[in-house]
Formats: C-alpha cells, sequence, structure tokens
C-alpha cells in the first residue's frame, strides 16, 4: 500500500514554492514546476492559491516571518543591528529574495509587521520622522544590496569564491590594474578570506552615522 501524500494546503503550497525557488531560483518557478514538485496538478495548485503573484506574495511572507524583529524592550541600536544580521542570514538562505521583498503592492501580516517594529524601534532611538525615513532606506539598501552581491558572487555558496577569482583575474595586465591586482593578490586570495566580513563592518559605519545624527 502506499504511503498517503500529505493534504495539500495554502501553507503546504507555499512552503514548497519556497523549497523550490531556493534550488532554482525565483526566474525558474512555474506553476508547473511547482505542481510537479509537490506531485499535483497545476490546476490544484490554483485552488489553494489563485495566482503565481499571490505565491510571491506568501513567499515574500514567509521571508518576512524568519528575521528577527526588533523587540520593544531592546536598546534601538543593538536591536536594529540584530535585525539586520538576521536579514541577511536569511537572505542567504533564500537568495531568490532580496529584489521582491519591498516590491509587493498586497503585502500581508508579516510584512507589515516586521516594518512596523522597525520604525517603532527607529523612533524609540530619538529619531525624527524624516530621520526614520533615511535611516530606514539606508539600512535596507545595504542589507538588500550586500545580499544581492553575496546571490550573485562566483562560486560564493560553494566557499569557492577566492578561487574562482583567481581564475577570473589570471589574465589581468598588472599594469593596467594594479589596484586590482594588489587588492586580489593581499587580500582576496589570502587563507580564510570571506567576503561576508564586510557586511557587519559595513553595517557598524552606519549604525555609527545614524547614531551621531539622532543625537
Amino acid at each position: 500500500m502506499s504511503e498517503k501524500r500529505p493534504t495539500l494546503t495554502r501553507e503546504r503550497v507555499l512552503e514548497g514554492a519556497v523549497t523550490l525557488a531556493d534550488e532554482i531560483g525565483i526566474e525558474a518557478l512555474t506553476i508547473r514546476r511547482l505542481a510537479e514538485a509537490l506531485e499535483t496538478k497545476p490546476m490544484t495548485i490554483y485552488y489553494h492559491v489563485p495566482s503565481k503573484d499571490d505565491i510571491v506574495d506568501g513567499m515574500v511572507e514567509i521571508v518576512f516571518a524568519e528575521i528577527e524583529r526588533p523587540g520593544p524592550d531592546e536598546d534601538w541600536r543593538q536591536a536594529i543591528r540584530n535585525r539586520c544580521v538576521s536579514a541577511r542570514q536569511v537572505l542567504r538562505r533564500h537568495p531568490w529574495a532580496a529584489p521582491l521583498m519591498e516590491s509587493r503592492t498586497s503585502p500581508g501580516p508579516a510584512n507589515l509587521g516586521h516594518h512596523e517594529a522597525v520604525l517603532s524601534c527607529l523612533r524609540r532611538g530619538g529619531m525624527s520622522w524624516q530621520m526614520t525615513a533615511h535611516a530606514y532606506a539606508v539600512l535596507d539598501s545595504f542589507v538588500y544590496g550586500f545580499a544581492f552581491q553575496e546571490a550573485t558572487l562566483p562560486a560564493y555558496d560553494s566557499g569557492g569564491f577566492p578561487e574562482a577569482a583567481r581564475e577570473i583575474g589570471a589574465g589581468f595586465d598588472a599594469e593596467a590594474y594594479p589596484h586590482l591586482i594588489g587588492l586580489m593578490s593581499n587580500h582576496v586570495f589570502q587563507p580564510g578570506y570571506d567576503f561576508g566580513i564586510s557586511f557587519e563592518f559595513g553595517l557598524d559605519l552606519i549604525l555609527d552615522g545614524l547614531e551621531r545624527a539622532a543625537g
């Protein structure tokens, strides 16, 4: 007797879509491929989630729900730092998500609740409404931009980025590009190099600046 498959629900469709997008990317995600992954038919998917846009909205909700929100009683700077570090970690798990996080026209409760918590935290840090808007824009531009760059670096997830960079740079003219060669030789090719260490360095620079501006 064959094992009975779990009952298909909206939640299972969305979780399956996130898992599939993690494997093949958002561009390759189609209703047909999702149906195959869930061992069902495309029309059954549409019964639970009426369109691909609705699926993407739900996927973004799942990603927002995974990001740590600033708590109401935490120091604002530490809470925002924790949130940004968490966001980067979540976006590394879901590399397709960064360009979609702020693009949804029908945001759900996880999306809205996350934004409300961040705004509340920045206001608690003594920022004016204008300063709050600047802070949120700069922080998210940095977080999403860094996540996008990590997702597109060659062989980054496999830990092979330095070797890939070595192959790419092997044909560079040292006289024409001395600083590029210097950076690669003296930093990128060194043991233990990790592009990601620049994230918290940059984040602290931004938080230092915001703290001074708010003060």
